[in-house]
């Protein structure tokens, strides 16, 4: 794919929708990824990962309503965006390509800007940062089996609001 393709989806808002198909075709797919799994190929870590994240994500998004469309519209978008954080994450961690290791990496700026907001609108606290996870390795077996928290990735600085 072109890089102004990328540009221009990302320009007219959809990478909402090519996240939300992407799920689609994961959970479509999982017959596949099961199968990829078995076969222990070099992509059954990352596999494994992405369908746990996947499942995070779903179960997640599966809320009560709460009679607050506000609330209840955050609360199944914020688990929809550490999804895609955590899918992110997996591709930096077993991903090799270049270009879509820079994506990745913006996916998870954009998505914690977007979660953060969503926190700060409502008036919820934030969570105490956390230390970026380490690219290198897959994650431990002590992740929680819940989703996880905002603070996956610490919130950058932008230039305006740097310290004087």
């Amino acid at each position: 794919m072109p890089s102004n393709f990328i540009t221009v989806l990302r320009a007219r808002g959809v990478a909402a929708a090519l996240s939300v198909a992407a799920v689609a075709l994961g959970s479509a797919g999982s017959a596949a990824h099961a199968a990829g799994a078995a076969n222990g190929g070099p992509e059954t870590p990352f596999l494994a990962e992405n369908d746990q994240a996947m499942t995070r994500m779903m179960g997640g998004m599966s809320i009560k309503p709460s009679g607050d469309v506000d609330r209840d519209f955050t609360a199944m978008m914020i688990p929809h965006h550490q999804g895609a954080i955590d899918m992110a994450q997996a591709e930096l961690r077993y991903g090799h390509n270049e270009q879509l290791r820079r994506i990745a990496q913006e996916i998870i700026v954009e998505q914690q800007q977007e979660i953060t907001a969503m926190r700060l609108a409502l008036g919820q606290s934030l969570p105490p940062s956390a230390p970026a996870p380490d690219q290198g390795q897959a994650p431990s077996d002590a992740v929680p089996a819940q989703p996880t928290s905002s603070t996956t990735m610490p919130m950058p600085m932008r230039m305006d609001q740097e310290m004087k």
